[in-house]
């Protein structure tokens, strides 16, 4: 029974049942799962794209193209679908949603690993992403409703954590199947995971939705799903040509803001919209959402090169290369939890400005990187950035999960992660394509006047430093200088992408300090069962 009291000064009743409080963190254990298998699976496919790139029988002789596609297909419909299967959650069930994610989800990654062509690995790619989009908002909508308010913030840092954990663990699962099994095996490792969590999902987790969710509204629907794909397809495209004004990257993007622009236009005047737009008229909530989306653009971007550093430049194996990211994933999983102390001490703008600063300040130290720089100064970096990250996800999320009714968590939920999303895919594409251009300006020159290449060649070695690395290792002995030479180039390339990274995360900073909340007075924690025991005997 939920505890009650009316004395003057005492802790809220509790507004969750009470077998559902008792088994809470089983729930969150068993939500952490789930939420594992999803955000691992892009950041394990990374470490398998040269093996999928060989021919048959060791892999399936993938293009560059096709090996993009694999990835963007998932991205394309996952993001797409975000916020669809939010309010689908809100309205019939965030217990159903997810079980249903989880097996399509499962069924998908299955299908992956026993493709028989790289056309069959896109298509049950976008098939994982179709799950993956109803597993992710579900969880921490799922969240919202099994803890308390006063423990929500524990909750989310714990949450948030385990994001940051299946990030930086996936390379090193990635790398340990690889050593042992073909490359279908990391698609397949989900199969039995999904099982499981399935399992435990069916006994454990109690459903929820909005008990009074109105009328449908499909038009609002679609549109979101309309342009939030231009948007990100637009977003992937120029980050593939490294040119955001080619006429269809600026066509799908122009496209996909006009369709959005729409959506909010319909929310506003519609008397059933899927969101209230009102909660965007919060500074605090706006800046939340802001926050997430800059602090993964910048965090994206950062990943994306400095894996190509490690591996590239340094010469380190996939397996060793996961493992170089373990201190931002340590990071991550002892500070998230443990942020709300900081934001009860001083308030989440003291933390999340600081803390944007932080990050800030580890990005501007990538500069310190070269190709011979001790390994320790890039892990001392990784792991300040990742103590940065967990004490700024965890407030953003509670701002922009508190600010919703509890009935409203699937739509709150879908909002965090749309946002995330856009701004990882945001950060890949646009730093990435300055990536590469200031690795292509500064090869060019010496790559046009290398002698008895064609044309052609020289033009597809400057697209990357392995692609450069390819036609250094044809040169044989004389190809030599030519590595050394990316290698230069690449590093300053990437001190170029990592100050825009750093500026990003200034950005962050300024909307942080400008609009984020102060401190506020602590939620009075509920009474435990021992200590409402206690006081009805003293009645």
């Amino acid at each position: 029974m939920a505890s009650s009291s009316s004395t003057p000064g005492a802790p809220p009743a509790r507004q969750i049942p009470e077998p559902v409080h008792r088994r809470r963190w089983a729930i969150l254990s068993t939500l952490m799962l789930s939420l594992l298998i999803v955000v691992l699976d892009n950041s394990i496919l990374n470490v398998a794209m040269k093996t999928i790139a060989t021919p048959a029988p060791l892999g399936l002789g993938a293009t560059q193209s096709e090996l993009e596609w694999a990835i963007n297909s998932y991205t394309l419909v996952f993001a797409g679908l975000l916020f669809t299967a939010g309010l689908l959650g809100d309205r019939v069930g965030r217990k159903k949603t997810l079980l249903f994610g989880l097996a399509v989800f499962g069924a998908g990654s299955v299908l992956a690993g026993v493709s028989g062509s790289p056309a069959e690995l896109i298509t049950f790619r976008a098939l994982m992403g179709l799950g993956g989009a109803f597993v992710m908002p579900s969880t921490l909508a799922i969240l919202m409703n099994v803890f308390e308010r006063e423990e929500q913030p524990r909750a989310i840092g714990i949450w948030a954590g385990g994001v940051g954990l299946a990030i930086a663990v996936g390379p090193i699962a990635g790398g340990l199947l690889l050593a042992h099994f073909w490359w279908g095996s990391v698609f397949m490792i989900n199969a039995p995971v999904v099982v499981v969590s399935l399992i435990a999902m069916v006994i454990l987790v109690p459903d929820s939705k909005d008990p009074g969710p109105g009328r449908l509204d499909p038009f609002g629907v679609l549109l979101s799903v309309v342009g939030l794909v231009l948007l990100v397809y637009g977003i992937i495209k120029g980050g593939q040509l490294a040119d955001f004004t080619d006429p269809q990257v600026v066509g799908a993007i122009a496209g996909g803001l006009a369709v959005l622009i729409v959506f909010v236009l319909h929310q506003k005047h519609s008397d059933h919209p899927s969101i209230d737009i009102g909660y965007f008229r919060s500074p605090a909530f706006s800046a939340a959402i802001a926050a997430i989306a800059l602090v993964f653009f910048a965090l994206m971007g950062v990943a994306f090169f400095t894996v190509f550093y490690i591996q590239s430049v340094r010469g380190y194996t996939p397996l060793q290369a996961g493992m170089l990211f373990l201190p931002l994933a340590a990071a991550q999983t002892i500070f998230a939890p443990r942020a709300r102390l900081a934001v009860d001490q001083y308030g989440a703008r003291a933390v999340c400005t600081f803390s944007m600063f932080v990050v800030a300040t580890t990005m501007s130290g990538m500069l310190l990187l070269d190709t011979d720089t001790p390994i320790w100064v890039l892990e001392a970096l990784f792991f300040l950035q990742g103590a940065g990250m967990a004490h700024i996800m965890p407030p953003a999320t509670v701002a922009v999960m508190q600010a919703l009714p509890r009935e409203k968590a699937g739509s709150g939920s879908a909002l965090n992660n749309v946002f995330r999303q856009v701004g990882g895919t945001l950060g890949v594409a646009v730093l990435g394509s300055l990536l590469s251009t200031s690795y292509r300006g500064r090869m060019q020159d010496i790559l046009d006047r290398l002698p008895g290449v064609p044309a052609a060649a020289r033009h597809a070695a400057g697209e990357s430093i392995e692609a450069t690395h390819g036609l250094a290792d044809r040169m044989g002995p004389a190809g030599r200088l030519l590595t050394a030479v990316a290698d230069d180039a690449f590093i300053h390339a990437m001190h170029v992408t990592a100050l825009g990274s750093a500026a990003v995360a200034l950005l962050g900073l300024v909307v942080a300090a400008a609009f984020l909340p102060g401190r506020t007075a602590p939620v009075p924690q509920p009474a435990t069962p021992q200590e409402e025991r206690k006081a009805g005997a003293e009645r």
